[in-house]
């Protein structure tokens, strides 16, 4: 069983400027309500327990969103209104399930998933990016069914524009396994438009194998600097891991843009 997550939060979130230069993204709020609260929810109905947050000294107001409870208790007193107080006891709630880890110096995705090493007891666990919104259906419940039933890793697939790959991990597929999934036998990093193999997309969404984390510790960066966790879930296929690319149903809002942080707070009006 899936019962922990992991959720990178490091990131400076330049494609949200200026809006990220004195707020973190992911307490931007989307319909009313902060975006990462979303992605909690989604966990929470997965049948997750634990989720591990991995921020940065500079994301620290994340951390005080869930701990800096005064004006919660000083309202309440004062009021005793019935929205304050159940929006208090989500907080409590969100607080017991969530851990804190550090990347004061982030350095790609494959990096701050391995400052959650020494946290992960399983022998899988789900990661979420915060960007990603998928509504209308719970993707990582869906995932989870998949790897219940074929044992192995699982990560969200969807149809990009060609013209757009370069902004993406993209999949080679080998063979459909059933009417939604496919057995992935390559995996790259923004590649070139002309080098894609397909237009196959990894979204937001991975259940992994906790072996990972060796592959991570001994896994040079690239040319930027960066650890991408795609190089070393490639590093695992090449060793005969079965991943499978798992084409969701619901729809997908992207709120790292500016324009789509705008669309995602209209979608999610209309829900």
């Amino acid at each position: 069983m899936i019962k922990q997550a992991i959720i990178p939060l490091a990131g400076s979130g330049t494609r949200l400027l200026p809006l990220s230069s004195v707020f973190a993204k992911e307490l931007l709020p989307i319909n009313g309500k902060p975006g990462i609260e979303y992605i909690i929810e989604e966990c929470i109905d997965a049948g997750i327990k634990e989720i591990i947050f991995i921020i940065s000294k500079k994301k620290i107001m994340i951390k005080n969103y869930f701990y800096k409870d005064k004006i919660y208790k000083k309202l309440i007193k004062k009021k005793n209104d019935p929205r304050l107080i159940n929006e208090y006891k989500k907080i409590l709630k969100y607080r017991k399930m969530i851990k804190f880890v550090y990347q004061n110096n982030p350095k790609g995705t494959g990096d701050a998933v391995l400052k959650a090493k020494n946290f992960i007891k399983d022998k899988y666990f789900l990661m979420l990016l915060p960007d990603d919104l998928i509504i209308k259906q719970n993707c990582s419940k869906s995932m989870i069914k998949v790897h219940n039933t074929f044992k192995c890793s699982v990560m969200a697939s969807m149809s990009v524009d060609k013209k757009t790959v370069n902004r993406w991990g993209i999949y080679k597929l080998s063979k459909r396994i059933t009417k939604k999934n496919y057995l992935i036998d390559r995996v790259i990093e923004k590649p070139l438009i002309k080098n894609a193999p397909s237009n196959k997309a990894v979204i937001g969404r991975y259940i992994l194998p906790k072996s990972i984390f060796h592959k991570l510790m001994k896994q040079k960066p690239s040319s930027g600097g960066e650890i991408h966790i795609t190089d070393a879930i490639q590093s695992l296929i090449n060793d005969n891991g079965k991943f499978i690319a798992h084409n969701f149903s619901g729809k997908y809002l992207d709120c790292g843009t500016m324009s789509g942080y705008i669309n995602s707070n209209k979608e999610i009006g209309k829900l």
